[in-house]
């Protein structure tokens, strides 16, 4: 009988460990979830939430308001866009550059760690930097051009026979430059860690390098890449800032969280505010759903 004592203390015990971390997260993210929820369902104005509260007047009318508004669709599909686009090449690039980078040579240190700059580099500097970098006038980048190109601005371009903003193509851009050093970390540690006899029995064996990274590599880093595939979506489909300092969301480049921010900030509507970011939480959830669907559940690695 001194087992079950032991189990409620020892379960108590563990309760007194675990309370500091879970009254932070019920203070941090629990509650003003669920004040952003409530406000969502409210008619709330910035000039009267003194008298928004738990027992104001519920409806469903923010969420028709921001769904119907002009706007709505193409800043959701701006949205996926943005995030798919972004998503996919930070990833590529990542990957490009921890097989790279992989083998010893000279100055490899120096390499890597010069890699990991746009990702540690205050937003604010790197986003001006890409601004002037971009500028039509006297910017780096269309000196090497034949013809200026508005990068930020208006000016639309042609891509697989769409009429694009040519905006929308630069954040992605940004987005990718930014973030791949994300992606090169997790997977050059996954390399790192790879047996290096199976490259060597390939090349016994007589397996060209493309044949090695298709039969060989590539299936040991399909694990890593799709972690790294949700986690960058969740990342960039909820990302404001590094759109708003580019082009203010301007230029055909509005997602959804801007639309959160100008809600708030423009029209001083924090129900429709609170309403569009829930919205947005509840298409992000669904995608993970489906990731988790056909991915969550798959096979551990072989070899």
């Amino acid at each position: 009988m001194t087992g079950r004592p032991l189990m409620a203390r020892e379960a108590r015990a563990g309760l007194v460990l675990i309370s500091p971390t879970l009254t932070i997260t019920l203070v941090v993210v629990v509650a003003p979830l669920a004040w952003a929820v409530m406000f969502a369902f409210q008619d709330a104005r910035l000039i009267d939430i003194r008298r928004a509260g738990v027992f104001g007047h519920y409806t469903v009318d923010n969420f028709t308001y921001v769904i119907t508004e002009p706007g709505f669709w193409t800043a959701l599909t701006n949205t996926l866009v943005y995030t798919v686009a972004g998503t996919a090449l930070s990833i590529g690039v990542g990957l490009v550059a921890a097989l790279a980078l992989r083998d010893r040579f000279r100055g490899r240190t120096l390499v890597r760690a010069s890699i990991l700059v746009p990702y540690i580099a205050p937003v604010v500097a790197v986003a001006f930097l890409w601004e002037v970098m971009l500028n039509p006038q006297y910017g780096l980048v269309n000196t090497w051009l034949a013809q200026p190109v508005a990068f930020l601005t208006q000016a639309r371009g042609t891509f697989l026979g769409l009429d694009v903003p040519v905006a929308l193509f630069t954040v992605i851009a940004f987005e990718a430059w930014r973030y791949f050093p994300f992606a090169f970390l997790f997977i050059l540690a996954r390399l790192q860690a790879l047996p290096r006899e199976l490259d060597e029995a390939a090349v016994v064996d007589g397996a060209t390098p493309t044949q090695r990274f298709r039969h060989v590599t590539m299936p040991q880093l399909w694990r890593i890449i799709a972690l790294l595939s949700v986690l960058r979506f969740v990342f960039t489909f909820t990302k404001f800032d590094d759109v708003y300092l580019l082009t203010g969301g301007g230029a055909g480049t509005e997602v959804v969280s801007v639309r959160v921010y100008n809600f708030l900030t423009a029209r001083d509507d924090i129900g429709a505010s609170a309403a569009q970011a829930v919205v947005l939480a509840v298409v992000l959830v669904a995608f993970l759903v489906l990731y988790l669907r056909f991915f969550g559940g798959g096979r551990d690695d072989q070899g």
